[in-house]
């Protein structure tokens, strides 16, 4: 898989079926390897290892629901009261960040109100503070630590 801008972390990957599988160290299980999910689970790592961010306060592919429709955050971090605080958007390394990815994010984050969004495609990083009160956001230079 393609080197990402984020450190390397030594992942549990394997062969079933003819098609690779990496370890999800919080949902526990052996998922197939995407590119998508290349970008996932190097952020997952990423979030714990560096910012803190317990994996038993994360979720993973977490369901929503977004004007009737059942979709899916990518992660969802959350408080030790199970508040939401950051919603991250992954893409694969071949999708650019966009207005589209910011604006999909910006929808799963309606019913959530998390006071950090962030969008990677495992090249470039995006977070923004929200201020709901304001009705505005700043970018910011890190994703913050937990």
């Amino acid at each position: 898989m393609l080197d990402l801008n984020l450190p390397k972390y030594d992942f549990k990957v394997k062969l079933e079926g003819g098609k690779k599988q990496i370890f999800d160290s919080v949902r526990k299980q052996f998922v197939a390897l995407t590119p998508e999910e290349w970008v996932r689970q190097h952020f997952i790592h990423f979030l714990h290892q560096e910012k803190g961010f317990p994996l038993g306060l994360m979720g993973i592919e977490y369901p929503l629901q977004y004007n009737g429709m059942n979709k899916r955050a990518d992660i969802i971090c959350f408080q030790q009261e199970r508040k939401p605080i950051l919603l991250v958007e992954c893409k694969s390394a071949n999708v650019s960040i966009s207005q589209k990815v910011f604006d999909q994010i910006a929808r799963y984050n309606f019913d959530f109100k998390v006071p950090y969004l962030a969008v990677t495609n495992g090249l470039q990083h995006f977070c923004c503070e929200m201020n709901y009160e304001e009705n505005s956001y700043r970018f910011l230079e890190e994703i913050p630590v937990f």
